[in-house]
């Protein structure tokens, strides 16, 4: 049996939340809160939940304090719930859990004997803040929307020791899996997709070409290469759309490229009404895990502009579901917006590409390459 833990539900731990809970194979499912958007398919009596905590950070939030390093900040949140369920193994033969709120229960599991996975979500912190800090020196003004070299040592060290306690390690793209020390134990199991409307909305031929740019807006993402991209071009026919929460006032962005258009944070089904009115999604990520926006817009029919950091090289058949281009280039990134906005003819078909691109990418395989790795550590016959 398998006990499975994650301080929030989300997309790819929901999955399998459920997916090991319909196989007959999950434990407990251990959690802060779970209702609204964060509710999971798992019955209550193998739902464990750790809020207050959690509660007290999000009304924190609310409030508009920030508490990053403090009781209610997220990391202490993550310390205090792994410690929680670290007391509550239970029959688990297997502990399944994530980055920075693994330690104290594989500590825990050691002791006991039991099976460790840990899944990485974005590349391993050595190979994540050698590139950002490499930004922080190519792109200095833009230092302060990196964020994670700033990670104090004792996090970074929980991060090692969380790895090192690790029997398999599983990452979402090969970019992740290639960020792990030599030696490392781990398989890729790619994030599914959304569902694909039965129709998508025509784009008009003759209007202009719409990029749009979905996340965080930092260097992180690729922002200033992609503001540096949209100078070198300074074509009207293209405009660009930049959805996502600004980490430093909107002018200075505005500094970067002056006519982008701004789009707040918005319900994810209004980010996907959003991609219905675009063409093109761009993501010139510098370090990601597998950015999910990448398969939220192939369902939608939009080709990517991506990089291989963004973590779904796997995506992208160039010229039919899209183009990869190097980081740190704006030039390429330039050179294949102009593509697009030159061939204007080869959407219709880059569009269905792109459904069938995302359809192709589904749940049931993500889980099903997770169990069964899951079972080659630990065969379900002995349970």
């Amino acid at each position: 049996m398998i006990l499975q833990s994650h301080p929030t539900v989300n997309a790819f731990n929901r999955a399998l939340a459920e997916a090991l809970e319909r196989a007959g194979r999950l434990a407990e499912f251990h959690t802060t809160v779970a209702f609204g958007r964060r509710a999971v398919a798992v019955p209550p009596a193998r739902l464990r939940l750790h809020p207050w905590r959690e509660l007290a950070r999000l009304v924190a939030q609310r409030l508009g304090w920030q508490d990053h390093g403090g009781p209610v900040g997220i990391d202490a949140v993550y310390r205090a719930f792994d410690a929680a369920v670290a007391r509550n193994l239970g029959p688990a033969r297997v502990v399944y859990c994530y980055e920075d709120g693994a330690l104290a229960t594989f500590r825990a599991a050691y002791e006991r004997g039991l099976r460790r996975v840990y899944e990485l979500p974005i590349a391993y912190w050595e190979t994540t803040r050698r590139l950002l800090l490499e930004e922080a020196e190519r792109l200095p003004p833009w230092a302060s929307t990196l964020q994670a070299p700033d990670d104090p040592p004792e996090k970074l060290a929980r991060k090692t020791e969380e790895l090192r306690l690790a029997n398999l390690v599983v990452c979402p793209s090969r970019f992740v899996q290639s960020s792990l020390p030599d030696g490392t134990r781990s398989i890729v199991a790619e994030f599914g997709s959304p569902a694909s409307p039965q129709t998508i909305a025509e784009r008009r031929p003759d209007g202009p070409l719409r990029l749009l740019f979905v996340g965080t807006m930092t260097q992180r993402k690729g922002l200033a290469d992609l503001f540096a991209a949209m100078r070198l071009l300074d074509r009207r026919d293209i405009e660009l759309s930049v959805l996502g929460t600004p980490l430093a006032p909107l002018s200075f962005y505005r500094d970067g490229w002056p006519h982008f258009r701004y789009e707040s944070p918005r319900p994810q089904v209004e980010v996907l009404g959003l991609m219905d009115t675009c063409d093109v999604l761009v993501l010139p990520s510098i370090v990601e895990g597998r950015a999910l926006v990448q398969q939220e817009a192939l369902s939608r029919g939009l080709p990517l502009l991506v990089t291989p950091n963004a973590g779904g090289e796997d995506l992208v058949l160039a010229g039919e579901t899209g183009w990869l281009v190097p980081i740190r280039n704006p030039a390429a990134l330039a050179d294949r917006i102009a593509w697009f906005a030159d061939h204007r003819r080869e959407l219709p078909g880059m569009r269905e590409a792109a459904r069938r691109m995302a359809a192709a990418r589904s749940w049931d395989d993500y889980t099903r390459r997770i169990i069964g790795a899951i079972d080659s550590l630990c065969p379900p016959a002995h349970e």
